[in-house]
């Protein structure tokens, strides 16, 4: 199941060549992680609340167009994979007014307990939500 959310993008989030500077694409992945999360029925607030931590072990990005200054664009975060240990995300950011693709992306976080900082399972509580979402 694909999430898309909107993000406009702000004056700070260029560099000195009026480009989105190649950094906030991955801060933009977060966003769309983020989103598919709460359109799964979770927040990171309830994750952490319950013990649970969520950090990135993988990250790669391939960057395909420019973006600038108040071009609006569209997230979409595509789940490859779930495991109670793992999940990995597909990623494409868009320019909305013509539909380039600006990156594509993948990563993968791992559910780590946030008072050992070891890996852990997910309890079916959120992994069956999660799953619901590849289907």
């Amino acid at each position: 199941m694909v999430t898309t959310v909107a993000h406009k993008v702000n004056f700070y989030d260029t560099d000195a060549m009026a480009v989105v500077h190649h950094s906030n694409y991955i801060r933009w992945f977060e966003i769309g992680r983020v989103e598919f999360l709460r359109q799964a029925g979770i927040t990171l607030t309830e994750l952490m609340d319950d013990g649970y931590v969520f950090p990135i072990t993988e990250v790669s990005a391939k960057y395909m167009n420019s973006g600038y200054f108040d071009d609006e664009l569209i997230i979409e975060t595509t789940p490859v994979a779930l495991t109670k240990a793992k999940m990995a995300f597909s990623y494409r950011v868009l320019r909305a007014c013509d539909d380039t693709v600006l990156v594509t992306g993948f990563t993968q976080n791992v559910f780590t307990s946030r008072a050992t900082g070891k890996i852990t399972r997910l309890p079916d509580k959120y992994y069956d939500k999660l799953k619901v979402m590849l289907d």
